[in-house]
This record gives structure tokens, C-alpha cells and sequence, in this order.
């Protein structure tokens, strides 16, 4: 698919157009950025030399951390360079595939939650066919194919990309290039992106949150039904952390990206687009991690055996 675009280089408006403002974005950013790394690092180190961890409620969360890691790597690098070297220029071809990727991860995302909560479905309703349900090629299956959705939804949105036209102006009125804010400057018809983008919300987004809100209906049905005290904090503290990612990435992706274009806020838009692109890649081990006995264990072990070996 060939670009006819004039325009060969964007300008990112990141955050702010204040040094001293953009000196704090780049420090806080920076910390954000390695929280979320080490932290997704530590979770995936964690379960893979833990055994008991080896089910596949941790190996759909090794994938969450993964995809974690490649959404904040996709944005923020660029944005601390930018601010760096003040000088706020991305290439078409950069421009093109930070489009790509941050599009691939977060359909992936949003899929993958999904998939996690009908896991927590079958581990409470299902318990005793749990082990044939979510059986390790199944869970490798699943993953697969959601892995294959994302890229070819990607794909799509990419490729209606390159047929646009930006000849008017290469200002991104972002800090990083999303499709809401790269249709705005476009001089093209952006109305068949705008309905692929609408069409693809609805379909992932919204599919996923309603199987998502489905899994937890007969979770709490099942919990309800649980007689002592003890086993209903039990069978709730297993979905728990889920539920709380679930609840705050799907409001803040269906907010974006179901609104008309004529509802778009740039500016508000890029404070929503850090929760979601920037605060949850941090959140989530943070979230995964302390609410889940098994997982902070393992944390533990794994840093006694790293301290251990450094001594040795």
C-alpha cells in the first residue's frame, strides 16, 4: 500500500512546551518507564522459576506482562528522546509504526483480559473440569489466535493508515502517534478509518468487556452460593486483582475510542491516553503482585536466590 503523503516528518506537541515542565514529564516518565519494566520482568522471572505458578492462570499473565512491556516501550522511549534532544520530530515510517504496534498491543490487551476472566469463570464454576477446560494446548491455542487477531486487526487500521494524505500540517497534537489525533491533521476522507476504528471498538472492546461482565455474573453467582465466610474471601480474592484491571483499562480504551470524532478533546485525550498507555503497564504487577499470596512468594524467593548468589 503506497503513502502519497507530502509530508515525510511529524512534530509530537508532547505534554507541554515548557522546559521546566517537560524536565519533571521527563524524570517522572523515566521512573514510570523502568517501574514498568522491572516490575513486568520481576512477574515474568517469578513465575517461570516457580512451579506451583506454572498453571495457566500465570501463563495468561506472563503474556499480560509482555504485552505490558511492548505498549509502554512502544510510547515512552520516544517521548524521553524527544524531550532529550528537544527536538520533537518523528519519522512517517516511525510515525507508521508506533501506530502499528501501540494498535497491536492494545487490541491484544483487550482480548486477553477476556480470555483471563473466562479463565477465573472456569476455576470457580468449573472447578473439578478446570484442568480439561483451560489444559495447556487449549491455553496455548487461545493465545495464539489472540495474538494473531491483534496483528490482523493492526494490520488493518496500519494499512487505511497509508492510504491517508498529510499535506496541511505535521503537527501531533500528542505524545506519541495514536489514530484519533493523526486523522485530525490528515487532508484525506478519514471517515472509512473512523468506522474501522468504531467497528474494531465495538467488536474487541466491547465484545471483550460484555464476556468479560458475563464471566463475572456467574463468578458472583457461584461465590454467592458458597456457605462459610472464608471460602466466599477465598473463591472472590482469586479475581479480585483481575476485576480491578479490567474495570480501569476497559472504561478509559471504551471512552476513547467509541466517541465521535467530533466529540475528540486532544487535549484530554492525551491525559486518558497515559492512563491507559503509561499507568497500567505500571499498575498491573503492582496490582498482580500484592494482592496474590502466590505471586508475592515467589517475588520473595526469587530475590533471596538472586541476593544469595550475588554473595556467593
Amino acid at each position: 500500500m503506497k503513502n502519497h503523503s507530502a509530508i515525510q516528518e511529524f512534530i509530537l506537541v508532547g505534554l507541554s512546551s515548557s522546559p521546566e515542565h517537560n524536565t519533571f514529564i521527563f524524570w517522572a516518565f523515566s521512573c514510570l518507564y523502568a517501574a514498568a519494566m522491572v516490575g513486568n520482568i520481576l512477574i515474568i522471572l517469578a513465575i517461570s522459576v516457580c512451579s506451583k505458578l506454572h498453571t495457566p492462570m500465570y501463563f495468561l499473565l506472563i503474556n499480560l506482562s509482555i504485552i505490558n512491556m511492548g505498549s509502554i516501550s512502544t510510547t515512552i522511549p520516544k517521548m524521553l528522546q524527544t524531550i532529550l534532544a528537544q527536538r520533537k520530530t518523528i519519522t512517517l515510517s516511525g510515525c507508521i509504526a508506533q501506530v502499528y504496534l501501540f494498535t497491536w498491543a492494545l487490541g491484544t490487551e483487550l482480548l486477553l483480559l477476556a480470555f483471563m476472566a473466562f479463565d477465573r469463570y472456569a476455576a470457580i464454576c468449573q472447578p473439578l473440569r478446570y484442568s480439561v477446560i483451560m489444559k495447556k494446548d487449549v491455553c496455548t491455542g487461545f493465545m495464539t489466535g489472540l495474538w494473531l487477531l491483534g496483528i490482523i486487526n493492526s494490520s488493518i487500521h496500519t494499512g487505511l493508515v497509508l492510504q491517508l494524505d498529510f499535506c496541511d500540517s505535521n503537527i501531533i497534537n500528542h505524545f506519541f502517534c495514536e489514530l484519533p489525533p493523526m486523522f485530525k491533521i490528515s487532508c484525506s476522507d478519514t471517515s472509512l478509518n473512523e468506522i474501522m476504528v468504531f467497528a474494531a471498538s465495538v467488536i474487541i472492546a466491547v465484545g471483550s468487556c460484555g464476556l468479560t461482565l458475563a464471566s463475572y455474573w456467574f463468578i458472583l453467582r457461584a461465590i454467592i452460593r458458597i456457605r462459610s465466610t472464608e471460602g466466599k474471601r477465598k473463591a472472590f480474592s482469586t479475581c479480585s486483582s483481575h476485576l480491578l484491571v479490567v474495570t480501569f483499562y476497559y472504561s478509559t480504551i471504551i471512552y476513547t475510542f467509541l466517541r465521535p470524532a467530533s466529540a475528540y478533546s486532544l487535549e484530554e485525550d492525551k491525559v486518558i491516553a497515559i492512563l491507559y498507555s503509561v499507568v497500567t503497564p505500571v499498575l498491573n504487577p503492582l496490582i498482580y503482585s500484592l494482592r496474590n499470596t502466590d505471586v508475592k512468594e515467589a517475588l520473595i524467593k526469587l530475590i533471596n536466590k538472586c541476593w544469595i548468589s550475588k554473595k556467593d
